[in-house]
């Protein structure tokens, strides 16, 4: 398997029969609990092409293409930490710090707080949006005091 990008920018993957497929698109099959492993290439119309079972495996121009695909199809920001919460009723205003940057939603219920295993929190706001918070109890005092009303 080869991998290169074209000169449109988009993912070029030679396969080992020497076929190219183009464009291709990264996909991870679990993006929460196992963001570096099982990865697809398909193409646009949803045929995969490859599998990667680790991106550790990769060569390392290979794996950024990848990474840097990855990063442009997926949107899912890590809340690091809440720096407010207009109500604790819902819905309600959250502001917050995300590895993304600062940004303000509004959460309809509390059922938009969903658990995924002991230590992931998955929130989705009221546009559709994902925000995920890895190991809850890792976030600062204030921050899990204003989690913990919600919970």
């Amino acid at each position: 398997m080869q991998l290169q990008r074209t000169p449109l920018g988009h993912l070029r993957l030679i396969d080992d029969t020497g076929i190219a497929h183009e464009p291709v698109h990264a996909v991870r099959a679990f993006p929460v609990h196992a963001p570096d492993e099982d990865v697809a290439l398909g193409t646009a119309d949803g045929a995969e092409q490859a599998w990667i079972p680790t991106l550790s495996s990769l060569a390392p121009n290979e794996r950024n293409l990848i990474e840097q695909d990855l990063q442009e199809r997926e949107f899912l920001p890590v809340i690091e930490r809440i720096v407010s919460v207009s109500s604790f009723v819902t819905p309600s205003i959250w502001t917050v710090e995300t590895n993304r940057g600062s940004c303000r939603f509004s959460l309809r219920g509390e059922e938009d707080i969903r658990r995924l295993g002991k230590a992931v929190l998955l929130i989705l706001d009221s546009y559709g949006v994902h925000y995920l918070i890895r190991e809850p109890a890792k976030l600062d005092r204030a921050s899990r005091r204003l989690l913990d009303r919600f919970l």
